[in-house]
């Protein structure tokens, strides 16, 4: 059985499909769409999270079952693809690559989900909780902005596994989360890459992530500023 990425729809997952696309990596997609916001019944029966991504490799009983992002693109690229798009320990880039690899799920999205789950509960804005909330996403995208304004991609010179997994936090979780401070929100902007590169991956998006054309072109951040606090214009660019 070939490697099976499960993918419920408007969700992290989305950064499975790009991976294995980009590293040419054969696999079987299978799609799921959401009941009516959460994953439907047989999507959190494929594993004990109940939570996107998810994928599957092997057969009987060598088959087994990874969820979690960094768990499952670490898998594929290392068992499949020769640790495609990860920096090696002797790369001169390393270190900064280990910490945007990730920094992206374990500070960067778990403060956007705390800052929109403290919002929807009616927390006062002048609440210290909501203050510090805002104030702690700020000096997020400062430090974001400083490094895609400085390097080409996240980690340096090099496209990585990184850029794939902040790009959802910057993309699709906007839709699905109000979380950015006031006068934040709309603003910044996401630039295409060159058109060759575009005529290139535009296939590569379309096959993997159904019905979101948002998403079908590999994201540059070299010079730009991906979210913008007060000197950026954060938009999806056309």
């Amino acid at each position: 059985m070939p490697l099976i990425v499960h993918h419920l729809n408007v969700s992290q997952s989305e950064r499975i499909p790009w991976l294995c696309e980009e590293l040419s990596i054969p696999y079987t997609l299978k799609t799921y769409r959401r009941a009516p916001v959460l994953a439907p019944p047989e999507y959190k029966a494929l594993h004990p999270s109940e939570t996107s991504p998810i994928i599957q490799d092997g057969e009987g009983d060598a088959l087994i079952t990874i969820a979690e992002s960094g768990a499952c693109m670490e898998y594929i690229a290392h068992r499949y693809g020769n640790g495609g798009l990860f920096l090696p320990p002797t790369h001169p880039d390393y270190a900064q690559f280990l910490y945007w690899w990730h920094w992206a799920n374990g500070t960067f999205q778990p403060a956007m989900l705390l800052n929109t789950m403290v919002g929807r509960m009616g927390v006062p804005d002048d609440h210290p909780r909501r203050v510090m909330g805002r104030e702690r996403m700020n000096m997020m995208l400062r430090a974001l902005n400083e490094r895609v304004k400085k390097n080409k991609w996240l980690a340096g010179e090099e496209f990585t596994v990184a850029d794939i997994m902040l790009v959802f936090s910057l993309t699709t979780m906007l839709v699905l989360l109000p979380v950015f401070p006031e006068g934040v929100r709309g603003r910044g902007r996401v630039p295409r890459a060159d058109r060759e590169e575009e005529r290139r991956t535009r296939g590569r998006w379309r096959k993997a992530i159904p019905g979101w054309s948002l998403h079908w072109v590999r994201i540059r951040l070299r010079n730009r500023s991906a979210l913008g606090c007060q000197e950026s214009k954060w938009q999806v660019a056309e």
